[in-house]
């Protein structure tokens, strides 16, 4: 088990050390998953805000892509988790879905980077999964989004 907080930037070359140590020298996947969600009226919004937020759901992606594709074996896949937020303008989740469409900007920019190497980059948006991340979603944008879900109107399982 490796323990590292990924808001700090030494962190993605921490994790991957300890990866190869573990498994050898080739990887395979990254499945960039960390994430943060939090709400603020525009007026209540800070740059620290600003920081918690786009540091580990975007700055930490970029820099965990960029510690594991030296390392990674073709065909090697890399799969952003986003969000519905991306696209949709939920109130008082400005910081959040303004990351989860940088986070999408990026993913198309690293697929056209690193597909002639073999690699394919894809987000997945995946809608509401019980978490304890979603306990801090504002009930009623997840009650709209179930509605939406065409599977059974039922939150995704982890």
């Amino acid at each position: 088990m490796v323990r590292a907080d990924l808001r700090d930037v030494a962190a993605p070359d921490k994790i991957v050390a300890a990866t190869l140590q573990a498994f050898g020298d080739k990887i395979d996947i990254l499945v960039n998953n960390a994430g943060v969600i939090f709400g603020r009226t525009i007026l209540e919004t800070t740059a620290d805000d600003y920081a918690a937020i786009f540091d580990v759901n975007v700055r930490a992606p970029l820099l965990m892509t960029k510690a594991v594709v030296p390392h990674l074996r073709a065909p090697g896949r890399i799969i952003n988790l986003s969000s519905v937020g991306a696209r949709a303008g939920f109130e008082n989740l400005t910081l959040y879905a303004a990351s989860k469409a940088a986070l999408e900007g990026m993913t198309r920019a690293l697929a056209a980077e690193l597909g002639h190497q073999g690699h394919t980059v894809n987000a997945v948006a995946s809608g509401p999964v019980k978490s304890e991340m979603l306990d801090d979603v504002p009930k009623d944008i997840v009650e709209m989004q179930l509605k939406t879900t065409p599977v059974e109107h039922r939150h995704g399982t982890v």
